[in-house]
């Protein structure tokens, strides 16, 4: 039997219905409908889960991103398309219970970057229905 990799301790961890393949060194997790990508290099597990706008609203999500640092380990980043996107990661040598933990932070991030994401849809580019508490301005 292949040693377990951080990906299969995750899924274990969080209780995810699906198995990964033996040796696996990514994988993708399906999560209240959105594609959440486990990948394992370089010693580190992490997850990622591409956001649904497009380049046009990317500032003003980055205008959100200094004061959820402050809050969170997850990261808004762009990827080569200009879709945005964010990561968290953690040792890949974490144990069950620290990944569950991560996992869930994680998903505490992406929901509610996610409501932003639909917020700004609803309401359009200009306007925020999120509250002045969320931002950091300068």
């Amino acid at each position: 039997m292949a040693a377990a990799t951080a990906i299969t301790r995750l899924i274990d961890a969080v209780g995810y219905p699906a198995r990964a393949p033996d040796g696996a060194v990514s994988f993708v997790l399906r999560v209240d409908g959105a594609d959440v990508l486990a990948e394992e290099r370089g010693g580190r597990l992490r997850l990622s889960l591409t956001l649904p706008a497009g380049e046009g609203r990317l500032a003003q999500l980055a205008a959100y991103a200094t004061g959820r640092m402050l809050r969170e380990e997850a990261t808004l980043s762009v990827d080569a398309s200009g879709r945005p996107f964010l990561w968290q990661d953690a040792p890949a040598s974490s144990g069950g219970q620290a990944l569950a933990r991560m996992f869930e932070a994680f998903m505490v991030s992406c929901d509610w970057w996610r409501s932003r994401v639909e917020e700004r849809m609803e309401t359009g580019e200009g306007e925020s229905a999120a509250p002045e508490m969320y931002m950091i301005r300068p």
